[in-house]
């Protein structure tokens, strides 16, 4: 049976773990009155409702002081039962006696928790209230404004101005304006007459009358203060109205900046339009279904919290259920303990019913409003079904695991039989040929398999990756299905590479040989953009987003998972430039030509691979500097910038010393480069690890660690310092053979892929003990429409 101490670890919210009962510690307490009482058993053991009469029968005999003694018993016992009757003093000194300290110290632990836990839940129990007013107050909007552009679009059809498959449809945007407010004349062509264009130009003005006015009654932020009065003759100033919608798709990031530098040059040299309105946004169609979008995110992370903060409350009351429990058998204060426990559940965290109302409450709203009164539709975005773990992939691990490692055998003797890598230089074109294709899948799997071993220390440290990632818990992955994956590429890339070995050894299928690896690239490139649900479809379709945003920056909103991909491209540069060899090899036709210094010697192979070597640290470049003007120019971003920037420094120099050998080159290549690592080495340590704090109690480290044993982490660091100056096998000239360079080659991009599959435990480490600090475990999804006191 699981001890209820580890059950409650393991159930437990990380980011709210402090705010937890500390069942751990009061156990220790607990402990100590147990030894107290082994020292002093006659101190805390409870008198019986006749316990004069036995005091009397003990040896006493009968004495004329009897009745004194049976009198102040009885005066004791009553003034005993008197206090257990106080539910809010039921631990007070009265009710121990005087040598059972540990006894009152207990409690008073006790009760400090006991008031931890409960401030907390009254602070989020508010918070999710306010939340909650504020999304159904943001519905409200929504729908107010969807309303009154759905009975324009109607006037406007029963007038035919609109063409009939225009209009919205009732209860939906449909196809609403792309401006209210727009100008007459964008209307008036479309009239036929005066009458008519002045007719549109006043329904215009009115629609956006009413909308204005539904957002100002509800206190939403308007852009162009106060809508003037017009003068005779002239028409209305109209004000805009404005949805905030985060610029986090390449559209909205260029419209985002277009209208502030068109804003800006506005104000500068026509001062403002001429009719009135200013270079605000306008309301259309893709900023309603937007703002749609954003209220049922806020929606369902709502709910989510609500489930978390009944997870809490029990767990909490089950915690002093079980403490009060065996506090009573140990001190044998039964009473003591049911009146504590009285005390427990009469506070917020147990007799509250505001958060299970308010989930119903939700639960109504989020099915009649986004799931068109369909409860299944609606519990599949607030309660997605989690996986459950599965035995069979455990299995096929196993499997894949043995047949690579037997396949990979019979490799190692087929090649040493033919003598494919030795020094004959007959040998050398399949060298050229087989190394740079099969290395990038032996790469990949490398990766894939150090993010599965860190999903499993993640996993047995709690720390909560998919809340971190932004990750769907019921698609994310699991340590085995990162190993399945893993083992599963391997044992089709060795048995590849079996058959590829045979095929060039044999007369019967030389000619054909060379194109294996070509149909490998294929059937592995169809399998990860394979629209089908097979193979962790969602995993492969979220890393395909994420490298479109990666490729794609700064027009991307960066969030965790871009930024931390991008620091795992950049240990993968030399994967980046085998695809590229790859790309050459078959698209130039080298496997029938043979001649490999097509792609490895020509000037556009290496104008290419010297750009590759650049991509992802510019990548990272602009993602910083899209963080530091979106997220309050706070300057760590423009140091990190700083540390890629040095990287592309140095890649230039190595570029420089590559096409020219020389010893300046050389030296440049060596301050910049040690200038480098000692930047990346600060920001390893200091900035992603969070160490080196020197008023932390753990020399060197910061006060909180997840692993129990210090020296891991000097260990670590040490290990992160030797793989950050791998670089220096990079410049020096060793005379080895084609093989054996090669060999090198793929160590060291196995080594600094080693590195960064450690890093990332550290690095995420850091930012779950970042949001356990603030007590964040749920995502701030942002609202679309403005207070009128926000900026």
């Amino acid at each position: 049976m699981v001890k209820f101490s580890r059950e409650l670890e393991a159930q437990l919210i990380p980011e709210w773990k402090e705010a937890f009962v500390n069942y751990k510690f009061l156990k220790k307490h607990i402990k100590k009155i147990k030894i107290a009482l082994l020292h002093h058993p006659s101190s805390t053991d409870p008198l019986p409702d006749d316990a004069s009469s036995h005091a009397i029968d003990v040896g006493y005999g009968f004495s004329l002081l009897d009745p004194v003694r049976s009198l102040a018993s009885r005066l004791r016992h009553r003034r005993h039962t008197s206090h257990q009757l106080d539910e809010e003093n039921m631990y007070e000194m009265e009710l121990i006696q005087p040598g059972d300290q540990e006894v009152k110290v207990f409690l008073e632990k006790a009760d400090m928790e006991l008031q931890k836990v409960n401030n907390f839940y009254t602070t989020k129990e508010a918070e999710f209230c306010e939340r909650a007013e504020a999304l159904i107050k943001q519905l409200q909007i929504l729908s107010d404004v969807k309303e009154v552009l759905d009975n324009f679009c109607q006037r406007q059809q029963r007038r035919r101005i609109l063409p009939p498959d225009s209009v919205a449809s009732p209860g939906s945007p449909g196809t609403l304006l792309s401006r209210v407010n727009s100008q007459s004349s964008d209307l008036s062509v479309q009239s036929e007459s005066t009458e008519e264009a002045d007719q549109m130009q006043s329904d215009s003005s009115l629609v956006a009358e009413e909308v204005i006015a539904v957002l100002e009654k509800n206190g939403v932020k308007i852009i162009g203060a106060a809508r003037g009065k017009a003068k005779k003759g002239t028409k209305p100033k109209m004000a805009s109205m404005r949805i905030d919608i985060p610029p986090s798709t390449p559209t909205r990031t260029i419209a985002a900046v277009t209208s502030v530098v068109s804003s800006v040059w506005e104000d500068l040299i026509n001062g403002s339009r001429k009719d009135g309105t200013t270079g605000g946004s306008y309301i259309n169609n893709k900023k309603i279904q937007c703002a749609e979008k954003m209220i049922r995110g806020a929606f369902v992370e709502l709910y989510r919290g609500l489930g978390l903060i009944k997870k809490f409350s029990s767990l909490n009351m089950q915690a002093f259920t079980k403490i009060m429990k065996k506090f009573g058998k140990v001190s044998r204060q039964q009473s003591t303990a049911e009146t504590f426990l009285r005390k427990v559940k009469s506070s917020q965290f147990v007799s509250s019913d505001k958060v299970i109302k308010l989930g119903d409450e939700v639960e109504g709203i989020f099915t009649q409003h986004f799931a068109g009164n369909d409860r299944k539709k609606a519990m599949k975005f607030l309660r997605p079904r989690q996986p459950k773990d599965s035995h069979l992939v455990t299995f096929f691990v196993g499997l894949f695991t043995g047949s690579f490692v037997t396949l990979f055998g019979v490799y190692a003797v087929l090649a040493h039989l033919c003598g494919i890598f030795s020094s004959n230089p007959d040998k050398s074109g399949y060298v050229e040929s087989f190394y740079p294709v099969f290395s990038i899948y032996a790469l990949v799997s490398l990766h894939v398999f150090m993010y599965g071993c860190n999903l499993f220390m993640w996993r047995n440290t709690r720390i909560n990756q998919n809340f971190i990632f932004e990750f769907a818990t019921n698609t994310a992955l699991k340590p085995r299905d990162a190993f399945l994956i893993c083992a599963s590429l391997m044992t089709t890339v060795v048995g590849a590479m079996v058959i590829h070995l045979v095929l060039n050894s044999s007369n019967v299928g030389t000619k054909h040989a060379d194109t294996l690896p070509g149909l490998l690239s294929l059937l592995l490139i169809g399998l990860f953009i394979c629209p089908f649900n097979v193979f962790y479809r969602s995993t492969r379709y979220c890393l395909l987003r994420v490298i479109r945003n990666i490729i794609l920056a700064p027009l991307y909103k960066v969030v965790m998972v871009d930024f931390f991909m991008a620091d795992q491209l950049c240990s993968q540069i030399p994967l980046m430039r085998h695809i590229e060899f790859t790309a050459c090899y078959f698209m130039a036709m080298i496997f029938k030509t043979h001649s490999y210094d097509t792609c490895s010697h020509s000037p556009q192979y290496k104008m290419i691979a010297y750009t590759i070597s650049f991509l992802p640290y510019y990548w990272r470049f602009m993602q910083c500097l899209r963080r530091y003007f979106e997220e309050g120019r706070d300057r760590n971003h423009l140091t990190n910038a700083g540390k890629y920037g040095s990287a592309l420094v140095v890649a230039f120099f190595r570029v420089m010393y590559t096409e020219h050998p020389n010893q300046t080159w050389l030296a440049f290549v060596i301050i910049f480069s040690i200038f480098a690592t000692c930047y990346q080495l600060y920001w390893d340590f200091v900035k992603d690890w969070g160490f080196f704090d020197l008023e932390s109690k753990n020399f060197l480290l910061r006060d909180d660690l997840v692993l129990k044993h210090k020296f891991i982490y000097y260990i670590s660091m040490g290990v992160n310092l030797g793989l950050r100056l791998a670089w220096v096998f990079s410049v020096m000239h060793l005379n080895v053979g084609p093989f054996e360079h090669r060999l090198i080659d793929f160590v060291l991009a196995s080594l600094e892929v080693i590195r960064r599959g450690h890093w990332n435990f550290y690095r995420l480490e850091n930012e779950h003990l970042n949001n356990v600090g603030k007590f964040r475990a749920l995502k701030e999804v942002p609202l679309p429409f403005r207070e009128m006191d926000s900026d």
